[in-house]
């Protein structure tokens, strides 16, 4: 099974914070703020994360999706490249989407176990049949970037 996108594209308005004209059957204009280092990182190939600045926060691994301040304590958090390489932990397959469905379906959902990562990652197996425990590696869209969690999938590793 191998999924396919439909080709619609949500085009940048600004870069700093990214701010995109997300294409529907109606016009919804949509800013990243804090979390647009993660969608350009995405477009550009490069999975990226955060971790909490202060020393004393006894959460260390990254998150994914980012936050802009810890969840446990505040603080700001940093940048950095997460692995683009985990393990499906759980899957479902999308039959009958809704209208706004950008993916051919059946399209299997896929929730990514990534070491070093204290949260799972929710994307979509572009090729293969998912099952739980399987190595998988993220694949992005960087020619044509969505500009949406769409430019991040994963294949079987």
């Amino acid at each position: 099974m191998t999924v396919e996108l439909n080709g619609t594209i949500a085009e940048p308005v600004s870069q700093d914070p990214l701010v995109i004209k997300n294409l529907k059957t109606w016009f919804h204009a949509h800013s990243y703020g804090g979390w647009s280092r993660f969608f350009t990182g995405l477009a550009k190939g490069r999975l990226l994360a955060t971790r909490c600045t202060n020393k004393q926060c006894a959460e260390k691994r990254l998150w994914l999706p980012p936050r802009c301040e810890c969840p446990d304590c505040w603080h700001p958090m940093e940048w950095k490249e997460a692995p683009t390489v985990g393990e499906i932990y759980t899957h479902t397959t999308v039959e009958y989407p809704g209208e706004l469905f950008r993916a051919s379906t059946p399209c299997p959902l896929i929730s990514v176990s990534i070491e070093g990562v204290c949260t799972k990652v929710m994307s979509y197996l572009k090729e293969g049949k998912p099952r739980i425990g399987m190595p998988v590696r993220a694949v992005f869209y960087t020619t044509r970037p969505t500009n949406t969690i769409l430019d991040l999938a994963w294949v079987p590793a």
